[in-house]
């Protein structure tokens, strides 16, 4: 087989399989909006959230992209590690012990909640994230960027750690005094539950 033919059965191979993947995310999107819609969208405007939203940004607010680089970097350095005093504050909090309430009590849809400030950055997580900086990422593009009731709801992916499919729905948060968006918040939820 030439190498032409070769590259042709590739090309052929993956396009055989994106109408499976197509339509694995158009089947879970409906299950998704409507969770979002009986759940999520029920608990997202806590005041909690907006209060330490708020203290966020008013810490971070001078913060330029190179003092963002270094505190990701920071907390990089630190997953997995015994000592972790960029991680501690953000994954020990009370509001952290909410978030961690809040994925006890979804019978298993619910897998984790990420609190992210005006820049991005975690405020709040249920469990330990990669990085700390989801500026860069479209759960925070795609709702802090967009403005007041901004929802995102990502491709549906499996997560080897878990072995389900998770998606993501990730909305803007809004200060309610003044209207606008002051973060967001991510939530993954297992896909394998709502079905």
């Amino acid at each position: 087989m030439s190498f032409t033919s070769k590259i042709m059965q590739g090309a052929l191979a993956i396009g055989a399989m994106l109408p499976f993947s197509v339509a694995m995310a158009d089947e879970f999107e409906p299950a998704l909006q409507s969770y979002f819609d009986s759940e999520i969208s029920a608990w997202v405007q806590d005041p909690g959230f907006v209060a330490a939203i708020r203290a966020s940004n008013a810490m971070t607010q001078g913060y330029s992209a190179a003092d963002i680089e270094a505190l990701d970097q920071q907390w990089r350095g630190e997953v997995g590690g015994s000592v972790t005093p960029t991680i501690t504050p953000i994954l020990e909090s009370d509001l952290a012990n909410h978030l961690r309430e809040i994925v006890a009590q979804s019978d298993q849809t619910v897998t984790e909640i990420i609190l992210m400030d005006a820049h991005g950055l975690n405020v709040a997580v249920s469990s330990v994230t990669s990085d700390l900086w989801q500026g860069d990422e479209a759960k925070h593009q795609e709702t802090y960027g967009v403005g007041a009731g901004a929802v995102h709801i990502s491709d549906v992916e499996f997560d080897e750690s878990t072995q389900s499919y998770q998606g993501q729905i990730s909305v803007a948060i809004t200060d309610p005094e003044t209207g606008g968006v002051v973060g967001a918040i991510t939530v993954g939820v297992n896909v394998d539950a709502l079905m």
